[in-house]
């Protein structure tokens, strides 16, 4: 049966993906960090490759957002472009399978991969850049869309949340999912006041690398102007 949404109504949903090649790559750590989110507070966890699902799901029975990331050397999408990907995420226990929903040249047409995720009993989730990818989306069946790809389709990383195109998915359907640079405790908050059903962070919880280089470039943005 798929998941109910009403038992992650305004939830945290920590994203447990470890830096590729990192010091926390690896199965316990990604377990370790998906325990001590649920620990905090979460009410569901956003992990990457069919290998992490399977350990996180050996390891708790909340929630669960799948996907699998690849370089392609033809497409620009990475978030779980082949069928096959969404076989591996249904079979090592996701609930809900993440799927990039932009209009771009891609392996496999986005309705296919709706149909797939769907035909397991699992939950479509989303990951769009803009409101037409949400339109596009919840015609072809997705269950959930998601900002996660807001500003990451164009040539300069985004560091800030679009609060906007949530607030614009959010008059589509009442199953809308905030994520990407949301860093602080404020900001999402502000993505439940835009209109997000769930917030979804990842990097400012998980990945104490980047989290460590913002206090660096802090202290040496101010270091900088001391000496100037």
């Amino acid at each position: 049966m798929p998941l109910d949404f009403r038992a992650l109504d305004k939830g945290l949903i920590v994203s447990c993906q470890p830096v590729k090649g990192g010091a926390m790559d690896r199965a316990e750590m990604v377990v370790g960090f998906a325990l001590a989110a649920i620990d905090g507070g979460a009410s569901a966890l956003r992990i990457e490759s069919a290998a992490y699902v399977a350990a996180v799901r050996a390891a708790t029975d909340r929630p669960i957002i799948g996907l699998v990331k690849r370089d392609l050397d033809d497409s620009p999408v990475r978030i779980t472009p082949y069928l096959d990907d969404v076989d591996a995420l249904a079979k090592a226990g996701a609930d809900i399978i993440a799927y990039d929903a932009t209009q771009r040249i891609r392996p496999v047409p986005t309705e296919a991969l709706v149909a797939r995720i769907r035909s397991h009993g699992r939950v479509a989730m989303a990951d769009c850049s803009m409101l037409a990818d949400a339109e596009q989306a919840l015609a072809e069946g997705a269950d959930v869309v998601g900002s996660t790809l807001a500003g990451y389709t164009g040539t300069v990383e985004p560091t800030a949340p679009d609060f906007n195109l949530v607030t614009a998915m959010r008059r589509l359907t009442p199953h809308v999912i905030a994520e990407g640079n949301v860093r602080t405790p404020a900001q999402a908050q502000q993505a439940l006041t835009a209109g997000a059903s769930m917030v979804v962070v990842g990097s400012a919880i998980t990945r104490p690398e980047y989290v460590t280089s913002w206090f660096r470039a802090a202290l040496d943005e101010t270091i900088g102007q001391r000496e100037a």
